[in-house]
């Protein structure tokens, strides 16, 4: 039985995807001058739509069970955008995209982190007995 019924972990790895995603334009934003630097960037959609696509891998303990396909474990994955060139050097940073980007996600991760707060306070709140 899970203590949390499985949020603290989704929040977890929800807050790991906006930590890459940050990562990820802070480097673009640290390369804009670059020459031939490719934007990068995190993608989680292509990921989802691979795993869904993809066969699921299960155990089979028994002949008779029917076969799963393969499960992907990333849950995001980084991707470089090749085939755009922004600048006369081949760089294919967007400063306005990357810091639009980053705002976005300062919200996303803002919001993760306050609601991982709430779940804490809460078992603080059952663990003194409700005072």
């Amino acid at each position: 039985m899970s203590l949390f019924s499985g949020t603290i972990h989704t929040l977890e790895n929800s807050l790991n995807y906006a930590t890459a995603k940050n990562r990820v334009i802070a480097q673009n934003l640290a390369n804009i001058d670059t020459p031939n630097y490719k934007a990068k960037d995190v993608a989680f959609k292509k990921v989802l739509s691979d795993a869904l696509d993809s066969p699921l891998q299960a155990r089979q303990t028994n002949s008779k069970h029917i076969p799963f396909n393969q499960e992907s474990t990333s849950v995001y994955q980084t991707v470089t955008n090749s085939a755009t060139s922004y600048n006369h050097n081949g760089n294919s940073v967007d400063v306005d995209k990357e810091m639009s980007e980053l705002a976005e996600n300062q919200i996303y991760y803002q919001a993760l982190t306050d609601r991982i707060n709430g779940k804490f306070n809460s078992l603080q709140t059952a663990l003194r007995g409700g005072s």
